[in-house]
């Protein structure tokens, strides 16, 4: 009899770890259990409250008694609003089988991916990008093909390197906009660019990851590539959720609008892993999406001033510069012109990780370094947070870098 011999992890995940974020967050946390004053700036999650006529809904669906298994993928009442959102904020035209719900966007993407890739099959992204993309893409038995994208393009992808990047066995173009962690916005002119070399390759498809949506700025404008780009819908699946505009990143749900097959497969995907949604979050999502939207605009004028805080401070600091981000609430920094000076070099800080653990260890500020997001030399900011707490880090950021160049 074979005596056994312990745990080993599957090939498919041992060169996969659980999100850096994660275990930032953890570290912070930790730190702050200790008694420790540590401002967290890490997580992409918004400090507002869920807003009260969704929570009412939920509610309402406890004291209903909806609370047994729903339909797979969806409600017919989630799907319907839904459905009406595609229409009135996109322009876009989804038959109720051709939309598909599940426990947050994070796991629709993966229920796309594991539907969709052979072992070998390639996805085009961007970096830097959101760390999780990489490795889903991987576990799906996909091949990631990154494009860097420089902060001297506004990291954005351009035609040549799509080109450029594109084979035979190219599966899916992935794009986020507004982006994690950078906060570009494509618009419409940028999606018809990338649009122009696909339809030279006619076996690519395209996922559009729209989670920030809500959240452009100035005079940046949301677009999305089936509706830029009819002629492409056939081959495009649009990906969404309720967690970043509304608030509602506990509740978990994300949705598609793609074509029914597609749909159909990642149905196989979803019944035999989560299963369906909460019931009571879809009843809540339901209002959010057909609800009053007032909230959309409010919350986004409080994170352009927020933006504005965080942005004008970084760029105050010696060796650190930062964009304007046009969307999403991160704040994206160069640091590679403080970490090339020779005095912080000597201090044994060389890397944008050594970075943010001397600003959370020694400053009490958590924030993400940017080889989490496949670029070095850079760090992430949330400003998902109140304005004290974000002044307050500033400052501390502030000091932190005025000892470092001392």
């Amino acid at each position: 009899m074979d005596v056994y011999s312990g745990f080993s992890r599957a090939r498919r995940i041992q060169d996969i770890e659980v999100s850096e974020i994660i275990r930032i967050v953890a570290d912070a946390n930790a730190l702050r259990r200790q008694g420790r004053d540590v401002i967290l700036l890490a997580a992409g999650e918004p400090d507002f409250p869920t807003p009260d006529n969704v929570k009412l809904a939920a509610i309402d669906a406890i004291l209903s008694n909806q609370t047994r298994y729903t339909a797979l993928d969806g409600t017919p009442a989630l799907k319907a609003a839904i459905q009406e959102k595609f229409r009135r904020e996109n322009g876009l035209s989804f038959a109720l089988n051709e939309i598909s719900v599940g426990p947050g966007a994070k796991q629709v993407l993966y229920n796309v991916l594991m539907a969709t890739l052979d072992q070998g099959d390639e996805v085009v992204l961007t970096t830097p990008c959101w760390t999780s993309y990489l490795d889903m893409i991987r576990i799906a038995g996909g091949v990631p093909v990154t494009c860097p994208c420089a902060e001297d393009s506004a990291f954005l992808l351009t035609p040549e390197k799509l080109e450029a990047a594109i084979t035979p066995r190219t599966r899916w173009l992935l794009l986020n906009s507004p982006a994690n962690p950078t906060g570009a916005v494509y618009d419409g002119g940028a999606l018809e660019a990338l649009a122009d070399v696909l339809r030279r390759h006619p076996h690519v498809g395209v996922i559009c990851d729209d989670i920030y949506e809500h959240l452009v700025y100035d005079d940046a404008r949301f677009v999305t590539m089936a509706s830029v780009c009819p002629d492409l819908r056939d081959r495009t699946v649009t990906i969404n959720g309720v967690s970043k505009s509304y608030s509602m990143t506990g509740w978990r749900i994300g949705f598609a609008g793609a074509p029914q097959p597609i749909i159909a497969a990642m149905a196989v995907v979803q019944s035999q892993s989560s299963s369906n949604p909460c019931s009571i979050s879809q009843a809540a999502a339901a209002q959010a999406l057909s609800g009053p939207q007032g909230v959309l605009a409010e919350r986004r004028a409080v994170f352009c001033n927020r933006r504005s805080i965080v942005v004008d401070a970084l760029n105050a600091m010696q060796g650190i510069h930062c964009l304007l981000p046009k969307g999403a609430f991160y704040a994206f920094a160069s640091c590679q012109g403080l970490l090339d000076l020779p005095q912080v070099r000597a201090k044994g800080i060389t890397t944008d990780s050594a970075l943010c653990h001397y600003f959370l260890h020694a400053h009490e500020v958590a924030i993400v370094p940017g080889s989490c997001f496949a670029l070095p030399g850079f760090f992430r900011i949330s400003y998902a947070a109140s304005d004290h707490d974000l002044k307050t880090a500033m400052a501390r950021l502030a000091t932190a870098v005025s000892q470092l160049v001392a």
